[in-house]
């Protein structure tokens, strides 16, 4: 390395450059927004507050994105979209504050965006970049958007920040009210919802816990033993997660459990199991006796789910490396398939996800659904269960792969949801069914396949 490198300033120096890092590798890489932001909380000497204002920024400029661009579009000379990814994330970075963020100064915020710049690209650009923000920061209050009374798509589309493709889809199929409700719902900020583990704490002691450290709860509407926190820092280092007392896990991803039901004794396949989130609330619910046998194709996955079997004291889970299309194991009681999928759901805290996705990703998923499900009929012993789940709302990986896949098993049976779930989360066809803007949870997909005897 020359002199003239060490004698440059490092680009993303501060919280704000480094959301624009985080940012530019969400935009330019197949990296996922929450695996680069626990690496900047993990490894950076962040103190509490730039955390949280880090985790702020990158959500924040995610979810409305397409409101922001649509600004920043309006008031930049020339074209926007060959702005570069770096000078684009910065200015989305310093956007946010002046329209979602009262509590920092407009100024302070076009200051740092304009130091990044002039670092990134010199001082003319800098120049022209400070006059564009303080020209947005002046005329706030006469920024027009589009009208639902004129496009009800491109309203959504910018208004509520989500691609048009989905806007389209939604649109066509829950007209424009719902899809706004739906698109309202992604964008606003998650809830932390917390599953206590009964191997080490029973409810009523571990919310004692909570209150003893100051956290404040809610206990959840569907999942009754399950709790939302509004913001728990650090929360892999505290006491309670590293003792195991508990397990980040949605509401609906919960009700997945309720619908495999597994019991103490059983052995369960759970197919596509990496995290290991499903496969640890299965070995509570067995109250840690049977069997269970965690896949996934990759090892260095696998390990997330052994470290998490170890600190819930769950001694009953074995991990197998392997293709969930492929695989060949003895036949078991119950057989979880949740299956990869485009993740739709999960918009509210993954909004990245929106950005990444396309149409023919859910089409390419749906053919990789059909052939999981197809090898775990293989795995079911008679008289067995098969669950088929998701984290998406769309109907391509959804009912569309479970009724073409009964008409083909005569040997398997839908079992109607509402015989182990509450009926406001069950879809009419008897399904597990959710969505945000109804249940105030990730969009989720569940269907109980029964093998006849």
């Amino acid at each position: 390395m020359t002199n003239d490198a060490h004698s440059l300033p490092p680009l993303y120096t501060g919280v704000r450059g480094i959301a624009v890092k985080i940012l530019t590798r969400v935009e330019r890489t197949d990296a996922y927004l929450d695996k680069l932001l626990d690496i900047e909380l993990e490894t950076g000497d962040l103190n509490p507050p730039d955390k949280r204002l880090l985790n702020e920024l990158v959500h924040g400029v995610l979810r409305n994105q397409a409101k922001l661009d649509w600004v920043l579009t309006g008031f930049y000379h020339g074209q926007y979209s060959k702005v570069a990814p770096n000078v684009r994330n910065a200015l989305r970075v310093a956007l946010y504050q002046i329209l979602f963020l009262t509590r920092i100064p407009h100024h302070a915020a076009v200051n740092e965006a304009v130091e990044f710049v002039k670092k990134y690209r010199g001082q003319r650009l800098a120049d022209t970049m400070n006059g564009l923000l303080r020209n947005i920061a002046r005329n706030v209050e006469n920024i027009r958007y589009p009208l639902a009374t004129k496009d009800e798509i491109q309203y959504l589309s910018v208004v509520h920040s989500h691609p048009s493709w989905i806007v389209k889809r939604w649109h066509k199929r829950y007209g424009f009210e719902e899809t706004e409700s739906l698109c309202k719902a992604d964008n606003m900020r998650p809830f932390l919802t917390l599953r206590p583990n009964p191997l080490r704490i029973d409810y009523r002691n571990f919310v004692n816990e909570l209150v003893e450290v100051g956290i404040d709860y809610r206990r959840c509407f569907y999942m009754r033993d399950y709790v939302t926190v509004r913001n728990l820092p650090n929360i892999r280092h505290s006491r309670l997660f590293t003792g195991g007392m508990f397990t980040i896990q949605d509401e609906s991803a919960g009700l997945v459990g309720d619908l495999l039901a597994p019991k103490p004794g059983e052995t369960l396949i759970d197919l596509c199991a990496a995290p290991g989130g499903k496969s640890l609330h299965a070995a509570e619910k067995m109250n840690n006796q049977g069997r269970i046998i965690s896949v996934d194709r990759y090892d260095v996955r696998l390990n997330l789910v052994r470290q998490a079997a170890e600190r819930i004291g769950a001694s009953i889970i074995e991990t197998v490396e392997g293709y969930a299309e492929s695989i060949e194991l003895e036949p078991a009681d119950k057989v979880l398939v949740d299956a990869p999928c485009s993740g739709l759901g999960t918009l509210s805290k993954k909004p990245d996800i929106k950005w990444k996705r396309d149409l023919e990703d859910v089409r390419k998923l749906a053919a990789m659904q059909k052939d999981i499900l197809e090898n775990a009929a293989k795995l079911v012993k008679p008289g067995g269960v098969l669950v088929y789940s998701t984290c998406t709302i769309e109907p391509e990986e959804n009912e569309e792969i479970v009724r073409p896949f009964l008409e083909a098993h005569p040997e398997f049976e839908l079992v109607h949801a509402e015989e182990f779930l509450p009926h406001r989360v069950v879809s009419r066809d008897g399904f597990l069914a959710t969505f945000p803007h109804k249940h105030r949870m990730d969009g989720a997909f569940g269907a109980r396949l029964r093998r006849k005897q």
